[in-house]
């Protein structure tokens, strides 16, 4: 069985509309990105959102509707398995409800339309209009039924669907005109279509409505004029024109076209320059804006005669934004630039220009990515569990001039604010004030294995070091520091103790431990310290005008101490770890008698330990980081001291050492520094583990200084820096702007670099012309360091890096490329293998080259071989040398596909082949023997016609395949089959429909605990910029997670009412299944813990386990992304 979650969420956006949803008196914005609704309010700071939800389904179209009896819009949202719904804001409980819901009564035989769907609204308000079938309009009377039209209360509430038939099939656009006498014209529909000759036509229909008696409603689109004259080719968009001019605006690629409806007639002039218009906005009466393919808007204004007809118009480009694909005018000259291959954006129109206000990052479409890290950068394809939320994903995204580099992190994220200097070594860092009259730390003390430094700043944030401050001593390695009440400072070292006075540095009180003994350990509240020396005794020194030892306890070699904490409040209770048993205890600190002791594990040491309060209507909670990177966390009563509800984290590998970090309220996060560098913080009543985005960090502390307010300082293996930490886990993405279409991208961990092949669109005396290139750009820099072109028509198909014979049995790395004429009769064939090395200067260098007959799709390598996937089939190349200088590429073996592969994976000698039409095939490579040839044969194949994108091989003889219909599913192949043709037919084991296409398939290998619910195998990219993560669900938790993911689809209501089932069904056009077969939704799967305590009763009942541990499940799987 298989499990699907999403890591990063879509953020292609392709509708979005202006509506006043969430109240009365303020407009907001909704916008859909894929299946996700979100809506947005206006503020001097840009746009800000304010709600998002799910629905079970992608959104195709959006509009809005006021029914008379409601006092804000609703909202009318349409998906792709036609389902339709009105939505409203219940401002009570802040969330949607659904006020109308139908499915499309359409003929389910017809063809879908093939220029998008369309939903339109009459400007009276009487009819919404949906196209979404060629050559049939379905028109929804926005009445009341059995109501007179003349009653204007009733308008807006929906009526029944009517579908009606139309000859215009291939509709470009259409649009209402607004009537010149509303209350006695009827509702005219303007049809721009494309006829049986190819032909351009223009085409106006009145819709007439009647309610037909018992029958239900009766609408009819009559034929009013039919525009004789030709329209241009190019022609895209119709624009109405309101009052008091009226008439068409028709949009084409070498002019603009006026149309007045009451005399048929029509007024072009042509662009200056030709284009591609693919949307528009208005502003008033006689202002539009325009967008087109190419990134530019442009501000349309008609010139009106006094006769009040329009005369002429003015198109000015005002600047260059991501290619459009919705427009919005908010208000004041800001307008909302939703983009599906760009950045989407808020501009503001200025004189003759525009301001960009707001970004919103967008990393859809994703044509490509690479694995770079996994947290342990140890190579592509590698992964440890406990890093998961560290994997760096760089993808390869958007189109043309909007192309880019995304790097896709899920963490904690941290913001530089500036590096101090370069430091190696730092064990510790503590952040001081130098004045207690100040609300801010202005010093940082950094400690180092035989010395102590001090960096003091200044308001403005400038920083000095300074060789002495306060007396404190700065020779030897500090173990703490604070400042305490009463202007006091307290310093412990490996040798003393000692308490200075802030005003004048003098020393107030010092204490040293008797013969000669180190202290290795010390923690302080306001009233004492307790200190371990040499892990084999306790101190406790009472702090009051000196420092005076109180309670002394010896352990002795048998019972040694391993860590120690005290709890920042004053309190009587101190915790202790103990190396043997692995035991903790909490101890009076008067007495340093054990009040209760815990025993964690028997395998492992205690060895840091934290109290902190992480919820504010919770008792405090305590950390316990083991030796083997285990944290384990109790809940501690402060009226018995006694430790409950014991929970366990894997960190990491190796110990784990705590910090607290404020985040006001009196509560604290956790930073947990190890390998994988993490916060905990508290989340809904549970704690959450977050991995953070700083590698490398060794210690931190919190910093809140007048220049740096919520900073923290963080120590690398480097550098010392200070920075801003997110209170808790997002998505991060970082952004190289390459203006080019990243088309495929490969990632050397060796070389330290990326492999692009790009694609550039240059527009020249109106004619697109392509370019094509292999870019090579650093890892760390993202800069550019060589650039090897391809020929003229000749494109990037795919890109590999590999390792291959250097000429003298070595193996060195190389990147191989394959590429494809986009003119057939191109000289020198279809396409070219190219072979390329990067020098010592990181300079590409051509190493060999092969044409071929037919373009190179997708490249793999099968035993130390390249695997080539061309138009129509499958070959094997060897990597052969002629003299030690002159290496070549020949064919060792072919395999014939059904009809074109698309991509390829490969698993030993086996190589998986998605085909265009024809699914998945399995083919073996075998070597020759006996001077007998290589052989490529077919030993499985999926008997089903499915249009693949995508596969990937996630386990033995399991393999992932995507289709262009949105659906993925994993196909086993049974070789211990009983007969041959069972062994030959690969399997359908689980099927679902994701909603969206996925360009790439990436296997990743993750080494589990035993335990564990599912196994990471492999990450998906989509068109619509989602990242998911793809795993194998563990056989004794499968029927676990599918009954409960059948309790949660009864229980979990999305808008619209659409059932889980039918949404996440299997659909192609061949067949339909009536629900997900053997694929658990991890997201709704998640949402278990949004949900109320007595709905998480309801959904796991019958299931035999208790809520605690569910909820436990559910955050294990929550934190794979």
């Amino acid at each position: 069985m298989a499990y699907l979650a999403p890591i990063h969420r879509p953020s292609s956006v392709r509708h979005a509309l202006k509506l006043n949803f969430l109240s009365a008196e303020e407009e907001c914005l909704v916008v859909a990105k894929a299946n996700r609704l979100e809506f947005y309010s206006q503020s001097p700071d840009g746009l800000s959102l304010q709600h998002s939800k799910a629905i079970y389904g992608k959104v195709t179209m959006l509009q809005k509707l006021r029914p008379a009896s409601a006092a804000t819009d609703h909202l009318f949202v349409g998906t792709d398995r036609f389902m339709y719904f009105t939505l409203s804001w219940d401002s009570d409980s802040k969330q949607l409800q659904t006020e109308k819901k139908f499915e499309s009564v359409a003929d389910k035989a017809a063809r879908e339309s093939q220029t998008g769907e369309r939903c339109l609204i009459d400007p009276t308000g009487r009819f919404m209009t949906l196209e979404v079938y060629e050559g049939i309009i379905t028109v929804i009377p926005l009445i009341q039924r059995g109501k007179k039209r003349k009653q204007d209360g009733e308008i807006g509430n929906m009526g029944e669907p009517v579908p009606i038939r139309i000859t215009e099939m291939f509709v470009r656009s259409s649009a209402f005109l607004y009537p010149r006498s509303p209350q006695v014209e009827k509702p005219k529909l303007a049809l721009l279509y494309e006829d049986s000759h190819s032909k351009v036509r223009l085409k106006l229909r009145n819709v007439a409505f009647s309610g037909g008696a018992g029958s239900g409603d009766v609408v009819e689109l009559d034929d009013v004029d039919d525009l004789r004259e030709e329209l241009e080719l190019g022609a895209s968009h119709l624009i109405p024109i309101s009052e008091p001019t009226h008439g068409l605006l028709i949009l084409s690629e070498t002019s603009i076209t006026y149309y007045d409806d009451s005399t048929n007639e029509t007024h072009m002039q042509p662009l200056e320059e030709a284009t591609i218009f693919v949307t528009w906005e208005r502003i008033d009466n006689q202002r539009f804006v325009l967008a087109d393919d190419y990134g530019r808007l442009y501000l349309l204004m008609l010139v009106v005669d006094r006769n009040i007809h329009v005369q002429d118009w003015k198109l000015d480009v005002i600047g260059e934004t991501s290619r459009a694909s919705v427009l919005v005018y908010l208000d004041a000259g800001h307008i909302f630039v939703g983009s599906h291959q760009g950045d989407s954006q808020v501009v503001r129109i200025t004189e003759r220009s525009i301001e960009i206000v707001q970004t919103f990052p967008n990393i859809a479409p994703i044509l490509d990515f690479t694995i770079m890290d996994m947290g342990n950068r140890s190579g592509e394809g590698q992964i440890n569990e406990y890093s998961s939320g560290q994997a760096r994903i760089v993808t390869g995204s958007g189109a043309y001039q909007d192309g880019s580099l995304r790097s896709v992190r899920s963490g904690v994220g941290l913001e530089d604010l500036g590096v101090l200097d370069q430091m190696e070594h730092i064990l510790n860092l503590f952040s001081l004030k130098s004045n207690t009259a100040s609300n801010f730390v202005d010093t940082l003390l950094v400690t180092f294995v035989n010395e102590s430094r001090v960096f003091r700043f200044d308001p403005e944030g400038e920083v000095e070091e300074v060789d002495n401050f306060k007396g404190m001593i700065l020779s030897e390695n500090t173990l703490l520091a604070s400042n305490l009440p009463q202007g006091r400072l307290l310093q412990v070292t490996g040798s003393r103790v000692q308490l200075t006075d802030l005003d004048d540095g003098m020393v107030v009180s010092e204490w040293s431990p008797p013969n000669n003994q180190t202290i290795t350990a010390a923690f302080a509240n306001e009233s004492a310290v307790l200190i371990s020396l040499g892990g084999v005794a306790l101190v406790v020194l009472e702090i009051n005008n000196s420092l005076k030892a109180t309670t002394e306890k010896a352990f002795g070699a048998e019972r040694q101490v391993a860590c120690i904490t005290v709890p920042s409040h004053r309190d009587s209770i101190c915790f202790v770890g103990f190396w043997q048993n692995s035991h903790v205890s909490v101890l009076n600190l008067n007495t340093l008698e054990i009040i209760t002791t815990v025993q964690i594990a028997g395998d492992s040491v205690p060895r840091s330990l934290l109290l902190t309060k992480i919820f504010e209507d919770q008792p405090p909670t305590l950390f316990v980081a083991m030796a083997d990177g285990n944290v384990v966390t109790f809940s501690m009563d402060p009226r018995t001291y006694e430790l409950t509800g014991k929970k366990s984290i894997v960190l990491g590998t190796q110990q784990a050492n705590f910090r607290a970090l404020p985040r006001g309220n009196g509560l604290f996060n956790v930073f947990a520094t190890c390998e994988h560098p993490s916060l905990i913080y508290g989340s809904d009543g549970r704690l959450v583990c977050s991995a953070v985005t700083a590698e490398k960090a060794t210690s931190v502390c919190s910093f809140d200084s007048e220049a740096y307010p919520g900073a923290i300082a963080i120590a690398t293996s480097e550098d010392l820096r200070i920075a801003l930490i997110d209170a808790e886990r997002t998505t991060h993405v970082q952004t190289l702007h390459v203006n080019e279409t990243v088309r495929r991208i490969a990632y050397s961990p060796s070389l330290k670099a990326f492999g692009m092949g790009t694609l550039k669109r240059i527009l020249k005396s109106g004619v697109e012309i392509m370019q094509s290139h292999f870019k090579l750009a650093d890892e760390i820099s993202f800069t550019e360091l060589d650039t090897y072109p391809l020929n003229e028509d000749e494109q990037i198909e795919c890109v590999i890096r590999c390792e291959l014979d250097d000429g003298s049995g070595s193996l060195v790395e190389r990147f191989v490329i394959g590429t494809a004429y986009l003119d057939e009769k191109a000289a020198g064939g279809q396409g070219r293998i190219i072979v390329l090395e990067v020098t010592e200067d990181r300079v590409l260098k051509v190493v060999t080259e092969l044409a071929l007959k037919g373009g190179c799709r997708c490249l793999a390598m099968v035993e130390g071989k390249i695997v080539a996937a061309l138009i129509k089939t499958v070959v094997i190349y060897s990597f052969e040398y002629s003299t030690p200088s002159s290496p070549f590429l020949i064919k060792r073996a072919s395999f014939r596909t059904s009809t074109a592969p698309i991509d390829i994976t490969v698993n030993g000698n086996i190589i998986a082949i998605a085909d265009l039409m024809k699914s998945v095939s399995v083919v073996q490579y075998k070597p020759g023997e006996g001077g007998l040839p290589d052989t490529l044969i077919e030993v499985a194949r999926h008997f089903q016609t499915t249009w693949g994108t995508a596969v990937a091989e996630v386990a033995e003889d399991t393999y992932l395949e995507s289709d262009a219909e949105g659906n993925v599913m994993v196909l086993y192949r049974d070789t211990n089959g009983a007969t041959e043709e069972d062994r030959r037919r690969l399997q359908v084991t689980s099927e679902m429909l994701l909603g969206e296409m996925v360009n790439r398939i990436r296997r990743i290998d993750v080494a589990t605990a035993p335990d564990a619910t599912v196994i990471p195998r492999a990450f998906l990219a989509t068109v619509e910029g989602s990242l998911y993560l793809f795993a194998l669900i563990a056989p004794s938790k499968q029927n676990l997670l599918i009954t409960l993911q059948a309790n949660l689809a009864e229980l979990v209501r999305s808008p619209g009412d659409v059932p889980f089932n039918k949404y996440r069904a299997f659909k192609n056009q061949v067949r339909e299944s009536d629900e997900p077969n053997r694929f658990v939704d991890g997201d709704l799967i998640e949402r278990f813990l949004d949900c109320s305590p007595e709905i998480q009763e309801l959904a796991i009942k019958g299931l035999g386990v208790d809520l605690e541990e569910i909820r436990g499940m559910v955050e294990s799987l929550r934190r794979l992304h």
